[in-house]
């Protein structure tokens, strides 16, 4: 993992009064940890009462959008999944629309790879399953081939940055 996948939770009681006051939290650790560590910081607010707290930043979830109220079993799992999948977990959940059980069946059952481009997905399917003439191969046309696989449904890609690009069939 490159970089830590943490959570700022805050003291709302403490925030509702104009004080900044929370911890962050390796949302990886250990889940009880992580619930023993807000309730250590909620014991340590400036405020009497300090009950409520709030997700307030996070580090490391690779573009996956944290709530502010995310439940805090459901974001470990998230964190989890991340740091399983570095550079396409965070992604991966957001095309399946934060379920959780979606991603997990893409990356076991359904990931082809990372590539280029689809073109050279596309490429390396034609080449790996039949033999192309010689004097055939300067008229294929790969990115077609690979945008139109996209536009069918037969596969999805995920960039996550230059020249990388996760091949996914669709299930």
């Amino acid at each position: 993992m490159s970089e830590e996948i943490r959570i700022y939770v805050a003291d709302l009681a403490a925030y509702n009064n104009g004080i900044l006051h929370g911890a962050w939290i390796n949302a990886c650790d250990d889940l009880e940890d992580i619930k023993t560590q807000i309730d250590e910081m909620l014991a340590g607010s400036p405020e009497e009462l300090a009950e409520e707290y709030a997700i307030h930043d996070h580090e490391g979830f690779e573009g996956y959008s944290v709530s502010e109220y995310s439940g805090i079993d459901e974001l470990h799992e998230i964190a989890c999944f991340i740091d399983e999948n570095p550079g396409i977990g965070g992604e991966l959940l957001n095309q399946f629309g934060d379920n959780l059980e979606d991603a997990r069946r893409a990356i076991d059952e359904a990931y082809y790879g990372c590539y280029e481009s689809v073109a050279d997905y596309a490429e390396e399917l034609t080449s790996g399953s039949c033999q192309i003439p010689e004097h055939l191969s300067w008229y294929i046309d790969y990115e077609r081939m690979g945008r139109d696989m996209e536009m069918s449904g037969d596969i999805f890609a995920i960039k996550t940055a230059y020249n990388e690009v996760h091949i996914f069939g669709n299930f």
